[in-house]
């Protein structure tokens, strides 16, 4: 059953997915000063539009809801069936466009290119990217930290195959492009993707996506906005089709059948979850102009996401780690291959996805969550999966860092947290995660992990106050070496 319950939500996740990594559903709203209402059908006749045989004029001035010769309401006389030729192809993302700036309520400042790709190109795209071995190395760390990917696997293949099996679609900020990723040789394309990634790309136009966010829980901060935003504007976008609009859609269902991995992508699926009940609560405080107003002052983690009431109050607290007591460890500094910080900050939506993982990884049957406290997989439209699970509250900062000694690894990895209370809670939930992965007490208080797990290691949690250290060794007798409690 356990299993049985993880595939769901897989499944669930890859049903649900629009563009992972950028890359509230709500009834639509008419945006004030448009004025235009058009009834007619309209045909796309070589290119260009047609009314009665003569070519309806450009309004006098660009208005919402009208971009490139379309308005939101027009019907075009195009096949999703055979795929879209150039003509075809440039009528949907026009009046796509046009309807994205309907529904939110902002006007596009420029054209955007829109290709399309093969699910095997993407594929072998993210397979043949660089990564330096201190980069690599570093990631393994981490998410063996998270008790989500073992000794004996690769964390970057790992999450890129959870990418390249459910994503549809992305935009690039650097490049100004969105590429739809295609099950079908010819290219089909679906409004429900496109209008998603067309709203990325009017945030960049208004808001400017370039990130200034440098650690894994900064970007699931900054992204559950930037997804929340797409995935409110996509539900009313789509909430007319069939009814107010005629869309373009296409028989693929959402992804592509491959190695999916429930925890990574658990982690993954954070924006998409909650980044719609957080754009939610910031329309309830102040409709779009709210959301529009967050672009200035972005989450600072997923804590404000997870609990939008400390938004936009509350900022992580700095956290240090004392250097190690043994000279022998050397630091895995991930800034030599790429500019990003040289440690790591997972928060509780990571946290989370350990959590949620015991549920469904295979290994045994104990579990530190219920499956109930995780999802109501029934309801899928708006937030669907719960990070707000127990060890996960209250967290208010961490740290990270990744040494390795003749090859082996380990880590030392400091949380804060708001009180005594939650980092207990947090160690009593960590200690569990360790248990299920099979790890045994010691005589000293630290953990051994039975050499048949993917984790076998040795493991030291330390509370002190509001604080709670972390430390992995490949020996109980190294974890000293590491950190001196």
């Amino acid at each position: 059953m356990r299993r049985e319950f993880a595939v769901v939500c897989c499944a669930v996740i890859l049903l649900l997915a629009g563009c992972q990594g950028l890359d509230a559903g709500t009834s639509a709203e008419t945006p004030t000063g448009t004025e235009y209402v058009n009834t007619t059908t309209v045909v796309l006749d070589g290119g260009n539009l047609t009314d009665g045989g003569t070519t309806r004029p450009d309004p006098e001035r660009d208005r919402l809801g009208w971009e490139n010769g379309y308005w939101h309401n027009d019907s075009l006389n195009v096949s999703n069936g055979d795929g879209l030729n150039e003509s075809e192809l440039s009528a949907v993302v026009n009046r796509s466009m046009a309807r994205v700036e309907y529904v939110r309520g902002l006007e596009f400042e420029g054209a955007v290119p829109v290709r399309t790709v093969s699910r095997a190109s993407y594929r072998n795209r993210s397979a043949n990217a660089s990564h330096g071995d201190a980069l690599r190395t570093f990631d393994n760390a981490k998410f063996e930290a998270l008790f989500l990917v073992g000794e004996d696997t690769d964390s970057i293949e790992t999450q890129e195959s959870a990418l390249g099996a459910s994503v549809l679609g992305y935009y690039s900020p650097s490049l100004d492009e969105i590429v739809i990723v295609t099950d079908s040789e010819t290219p089909r394309i679906s409004e429900k993707t496109l209008s998603h990634e067309l709203v990325h790309a009017l945030q960049d136009q208004r808001f400017d996506l370039a990130s200034n966010a440098s650690t894994r829980d900064g970007l699931q901060g900054r992204n559950a906005l930037i997804e929340g935003d797409a995935k409110a504007t996509e539900t009313a976008y789509m909430d007319r089709c069939g009814t107010n609009w005629s869309c373009v859609t296409v028989g693929q269902s959402g992804g592509a059948a491959g190695d999916t991995h429930f925890g990574v992508s658990y982690m993954l699926y954070f924006p998409y979850s909650d980044g719609s009940s957080f754009v939610a609560t910031l329309r309830e405080r102040g409709g779009w102009d709210a959301v529009n107003d967050a672009y200035g002052d972005v989450p600072d983690g997923a804590r404000e996401v997870i609990t939008p009431s400390d938004y936009p109050g509350w900022e992580p607290r700095n956290v240090t780690i004392p250097p190690p007591p043994s000279g022998d460890w050397e630091r895995v500094r991930p800034s030599t291959d790429r500019d990003r910080p040289d440690y790591a900050t997972v928060g509780p939506s990571a946290i989370a996805a350990s959590l949620a993982y015991t549920t469904g990884d295979g290994y045994n049957d104990s579990s530190v969550v219920s499956q109930s406290q995780l999802a109501d997989y029934r309801t899928v439209r708006s937030d669907p999966y719960n990070y707000d699970l127990p060890g996960t509250s209250g967290w208010d900062g961490g740290r990270m860092q990744v040494y390795t000694k003749d090859g082996e690894t380990g880590y030392v990895w400091r949380t804060t947290w708001s009180d005594d209370a939650s980092a207990e809670r947090f160690a009593a939930a960590w200690a569990r995660v360790i248990q299920h992965w099979g790890g045994e007490r010691t005589a000293d208080g630290n953990w051994v992990i039975d050499g048949g797990s993917p984790f076998a290691d040795a493991v030291a949690v330390r509370v002190d106050g509001d604080t709670v250290t972390v430390v992995n060794a490949p020996t109980e007798a190294e974890l000293s070496e590491l950190y001196d409690a």
